[in-house]
């Protein structure tokens, strides 16, 4: 599965020939085939179903394909993590969210332990051991230092830290992680160890915006290669510089992101839709000319016919395009007109024991409004949400619905479906007054058909059971429609389609979502939450331009203040130093003034004594003492200027 490739100046990083799979007589894919370069970063994009990840776990060696081959370059390393990669089947037992990332070098670690062991027995050794010890050590530091071991528990948090896990998070254990926090481990654990071919599947879901923005900038600046299965667009055009496009179980590889591709694979389409119809109009007319000729009957007419027939079968037959897949079809039904004041929050308190997650929150919502609640996660914007179902209890505040207002909830995590029910029970018992031919229809425009309307809703996939959640309620008579990230696990078709719908929905929209694609189609307003609340009206540009300015501000402040403190920090060190550096003299003074003294009573002491009566000798000597006390003036002089 490994080799070297070479494209050019660029080496292939990762090719697949003619990779078929199949799952007992239904077919996945058939006959991939394409190749990345090294640094490419790759989209895979295709509706629910077609079989992206299934690809991605047969190139990741998860799963094995029916038939074809795939081949890596030469001691690439390999990294995947999957939708909803959390740590199942024990793996992680018993590890803290920073030993998990840790993790991410064994070797590194091993070398940690092993130098600190070292360092423990140096102290004791003696003799060759000790040279033997210390021999080792250096060795193993600096093997080390070279593979990163300086740094890396530093990046290590700092990753963790864009990911969500604040140093309070670094000593839980995994075990009491939920589902998102495994899965943003995951990722931020995969991200640390920066294989040379990164394979991610719906890596944005459960990232808050500001997170998702992040990991954008940094998978854009990835220097190895990346191949990524997403359906924020978004996303894929900010990340992406190729995309890979599955359909009808065959693949097509298009050299730029997701919105170019969107237009070149209309272009190509409408292309080959226009050479066939061209062709099939020429066949037609050497087909009524044969017609023609062989009524005629004549000889020549007979040879005329048949040099058509010739021409037809000699022809390079253009086949028909295959249908797209088909997509999800709706729209919303309104209860009627509402009165104009839709909703009044006034002085909102919610708090979970000692988390609070918002107080005194004010606003109001006016009729045929699209309010997005934005936020980064855990600031309450769920919550807020089951606040104004009544499904949870506030601590104080007041909440008022309007005259005549009509509310349907969609709910992003699907909990009002009932798991032993089949999909057309589960309509069918909400709404039992609609017939079985009108549900089955609806159930059709959901892509449920045929033997899909008898399964459980336990068995369903996160897109299913996306879908028949919409179904519900669409069917439900409203003019309030709440939605709680409506855009989870439906694909790109399927998105666009909600959409339209909700675009043309007469009625007022409150919803919480990070597709920043659906927010810009639709909003018309945006509360934020947190510390300060803000309420944006105008559109999802205008709000991020807005949130782009507070940005620049508050870093333009942090860096003010950090400049400020950076030089009152240099001025007090510069004291500091100036101070030390002062007393280091005035030690240096006073010690020489000790010497300088002592030198002179010895000089005045020998003069008087054994040199008393060698003249000679005593005016060497007088002279000695007249620099010495010149020298122990200036010095008497500066230490009083200290003292000064």
């Amino acid at each position: 599965m490994a080799g070297s490739y070479f494209n050019g100046d660029k080496m292939i990083s990762l090719s697949l020939s003619k990779i078929t799979y199949t799952i007992g007589v239904k077919e996945i894919l058939r006959d991939v085939t394409f190749s990345i370069e090294e640094g490419d970063r790759l989209g895979v994009v295709g509706v629910n179903g077609s079989g992206k990840s299934t690809l991605l776990r047969i190139i990741a060696g998860k799963l094995d394909a029916d038939s074809g081959e795939i081949h890596l370059s030469k001691d690439s390393s390999l990294g995947m993590m999957e939708q909803n990669d959390a740590f199942e089947g024990g793996e992680g037992e018993g590890e803290t969210v920073l030993s998990r990332m840790y993790g991410a070098y064994p070797d590194l670690c091993r070398m940690e332990v092993r130098i600190a062991e070292l360092e423990k027995l140096i102290e004791t050794a003696v003799g060759d051991e000790a040279i033997r010890l210390y021999s080792e050590l250096e060795r193993l530091n600096t093997r080390f230092a070279e593979g990163g071991g300086l740094h890396y528990k530093s990046r290590c948090k700092s990753i963790l830290e864009r990911l969500g896990f604040g140093e309070a998070t670094h000593q839980m254990s995994i075990a009491s992680l939920s589902g998102g926090q495994r899965t943003r481990l995951a990722l931020a654990r995969l991200l640390f160890a920066q294989p040379d071919i990164l394979i991610l599947d719906e890596p944005t879901n459960h990232l808050d915006t500001d997170t998702m923005i992040w990991l954008e900038e940094h998978l854009s600046q990835y220097k190895k290669t990346l191949i990524v299965v997403s359906h924020d667009r978004y996303f894929l055009d900010k990340v992406t510089n190729k995309t890979l496009d599955i359909e009808n179980h065959r693949a097509e590889l298009y050299r730029c992101p997701y919105t170019q591709y969107v237009e070149r694979k209309k272009e190509k389409r409408a292309a080959e839709e226009k050479k066939y119809e061209l062709q099939q109009k020429e066949i037609a007319r050497l087909e009524a000319y044969i017609e023609q000729q062989r009524r005629w009957n004549r000889e020549r007419n007979i040879i005329a016919a048949e040099s058509r027939e010739k021409a037809i079968a000699r022809m390079e037959k253009v086949e028909k395009p295959k249908d797209e897949p088909k997509a999800i079809s709706f729209a919303f039904d309104s209860s009627g007109e509402s009165g104009n004041d839709v909703l009044t929050v006034k002085g909102l308190r919610m708090a979970f024991g000692e988390k609070v997650l918002f107080d005194n929150l004010t606003f109001d919502v006016k009729k045929r409004e699209r309010v997005f609640i934005a936020g980064p996660n855990g600031c309450g914007k769920s919550t807020l949400l089951k606040l104004l179902l009544g499904r949870l209890a506030p601590v104080s505040g007041k909440i008022e619905f309007g005259y005549n207002v009509q509310v349907a909830y969609y709910d992003q995590e699907n909990q009002n479906l009932d798991e032993d029910k089949t999909v057309l029970d589960e309509i069918w018992d909400a709404y039992p007054a609609i017939t079985q031919t009108q549900l089955r229809s609806l159930l059709a425009s959901f892509m449920f058909k045929g033997d899909d309307i008898e399964k459980k809703v336990a068995v369903l996939s996160g897109g299913e059971r996306a879908r028949l959640t919409l179904a519900k309620l669409i069917l439900s008579k409203t003019n309030v429609l709440i939605l709680d990230e409506p855009t989870n696990h439906l694909d790109i078709p399927s998105r666009e389609v909600l959409e339209n719908a909700v675009s043309s929905f007469d009625g007022t929209v409150i919803a919480v979502s990070h597709d920043r694609y659906f927010i810009k189609r639709l909003a018309t307003r945006v509360i934020e939450l947190g510390d300060p609340f803000s309420d944006w009206r105008g559109g999802y540009e205008e709000y991020e331009s807005h949130r782009i300015a507070k940005e620049v501000e508050a870093k333009a402040k942090a860096a003010q203040t950090t400049s400020a403190a950076k030089e009152d920090y240099l001025k007090r060190k510069t004291g500091a130093a100036d101070r030390r550096k002062e007393a280091a003299r005035q030690r240096k003074i006073l010690s020489e003034i000790e010497r300088i003294e002592a030198q002179i009573d010895e000089i005045t002491k020998a003069m008087f004594g054994e040199a008393a009566t060698d003249y000679v000798k005593v005016a060497e000597l007088d002279s000695q003492r007249s620099a010495l006390e010149e020298r122990l003036l200036e010095l008497y002089e500066e230490q009083e200027a200290f003292e000064d």
